[in-house]
């Protein structure tokens, strides 16, 4: 599927817009984690990828005020050139948020749906359990980070459901884990891990 920026003017596009460090390390955290999903179910990289890298896209604008994330982002990538559908996937990770009334009543259907959901939800527990491992991801083990996943009070802001999410594409959370601790190890210097 024909994507009509490239990666570096994607960064480009979110860095233009007063990024904090750490949303900024989701985004390419949630990219790596799509790209590793698309690789897995045989499906096109660049484009679970670029979903993954923007699916935030509005949040430098909507953070303080919820009701409008996932909504600013179709105007933004428009004026880009992305089409109906890759806006509307993009949206779909904030389907069923009470904070998003024109979101609340809509359900996710498709496989990149949930993968979307379940990989950007997942990148807080991972990225939190590194931070308590002194910042260090290489040498983090599936059960570690399962045994994180069933502590609701830890990185207590990321629903679990929605990671759940991903049994609905086939995958197993084991496999979705495993994946993940993978796909971020590659990128670790990038998002200030080690």
């Amino acid at each position: 599927m024909a994507l009509p920026i490239t990666r570096s003017e994607a960064l480009e596009l979110l860095k233009s817009m007063n990024q904090q460090n750490s949303d900024m390390n989701h985004y390419l955290e949630t990219e790596a984690i799509m790209r590793a999903l698309a690789k897995k179910f045989g499906e096109d990289a660049e484009y679970w990828g670029m979903l993954g890298l923007l699916h935030d896209v509005d949040w430098a604008l909507t953070k303080n005020d919820w009701k409008e994330h996932c909504t600013k982002s179709a105007e933004i990538l428009r004026q880009k050139g992305f089409d109906e559908t890759f806006i509307q996937l993009v949206q779909s990770h904030g389907y069923s948020y009470d904070e998003i009334p024109a979101f609340k009543d809509k359900k996710r259907e498709k496989k990149i749906e949930y993968a979307l959901a379940a990989a950007e939800t997942l990148t807080g527990i991972i990225y939190a359990y590194a931070l308590m491992k002194g910042k260090k991801i290489s040498d983090m083990e599936v059960k570690g980070l399962k045994k994180k996943f069933k502590d609701k009070s830890f990185a207590e802001n990321c629903n679990r459901e929605l990671v759940k999410e991903i049994e609905k594409t086939g995958l197993t959370l084991d496999e979705l884990f495993e994946l993940s601790i993978n796909a971020l190890k590659e990128i670790k210097g990038d998002i200030g891990l080690e």
